[in-house]
């Protein structure tokens, strides 16, 4: 089996948040993203607050139904590191109760909010049932670079490169995913594929936006396709890593 594995995933959020409170990127951007991966016959991980599931239900329904993985991003996509112990734990909670309603069980997969989840909130994770948290980036300290155990079993799936990566001209990009090697851990957001260039946001959130994205994301996952990666969901991932792990512990 070829060892060289990607993964795309996508934080389901308002736009831009903290900036802006519209929710363009779910309600356009959203459904041309899904088009995009069926045409690629892309499976993906989309990671959805706690308040996006309140407001875009059928959305959520329509990502399972198309075979993407549904996770869970905070609930109003709240600085978790920001907050007591026991008020972030609530958060995710509640956002848990809102991703269980969706898709029937508690979600596999867990993303924090700005990629921000102190170590105390991992037995909280684990104890609402979770797999695996994808909330570590390889750019940021501690700088781990490989998934590993965590809390009661739960897997770190660390986050290869940031967002705006996926934005970047081809060459550049590509540079970037050749050093990273494998796995290739990468994420997006909705609002990134409307036209982001009028807002009054900060320029990472304005540049390459709506279908220049697109184009990109397709360039990309042609590209990833012809270095011999293997796109798979990150629950299918951990699923693979388990029984790696196991064999090499029997």
């Amino acid at each position: 089996m070829n060892k060289r594995v990607a993964a795309l995933s996508f934080d389901v959020e308002q736009d831009c948040p903290p900036y802006l409170a519209t929710w363009r990127g779910i309600e356009e951007g959203l459904p041309r993203l899904l088009q995009l991966l069926d045409e690629a016959n892309v499976k993906a991980t989309f990671f959805f607050t706690g308040e996006a599931l309140q407001r875009y239900p059928a959305l959520a329904r329509r990502v399972l139904d198309e075979g993407h993985e549904l996770g869970v991003h905070g609930f109003r996509h709240e600085r978790l590191d920001r907050l007591p112990r026991d008020d972030a734990c609530r958060a995710i909670a509640e956002a848990t109760r809102a991703a269980a309603k969706v898709l029937g069980e508690t979600p596999a997969g867990f993303r924090a909010p700005n990629l921000q989840l102190p170590k105390h909130l991992l037995g909280c994770l684990a104890s609402l049932g979770y797999r695996y948290d994808s909330s570590m980036a390889w750019y940021k300290p501690p700088f781990r670079r490989k998934p590993f155990r965590v809390a009661q079993g739960l897997v770190e799936i660390p986050v290869t490169l940031t967002s705006s990566v996926l934005r970047l001209p081809p060459r550049l990009q590509r540079l970037l995913m050749a050093a990273a090697g494998s796995p290739l851990i990468l994420f997006a957001h909705p609002w990134e594929y409307i036209d982001m260039s009028g807002s009054r946001v900060r320029w990472d959130c304005r540049f390459n936006t709506g279908e220049r994205a697109a184009e990109l994301l397709r360039g990309t996952i042609g590209w990833l396709r012809g270095r011999g990666y293997r796109l798979l969901r990150l629950e299918d991932y951990v699923e693979e890593l388990d029984d790696t792990w196991r064999g090499l512990e029997s």
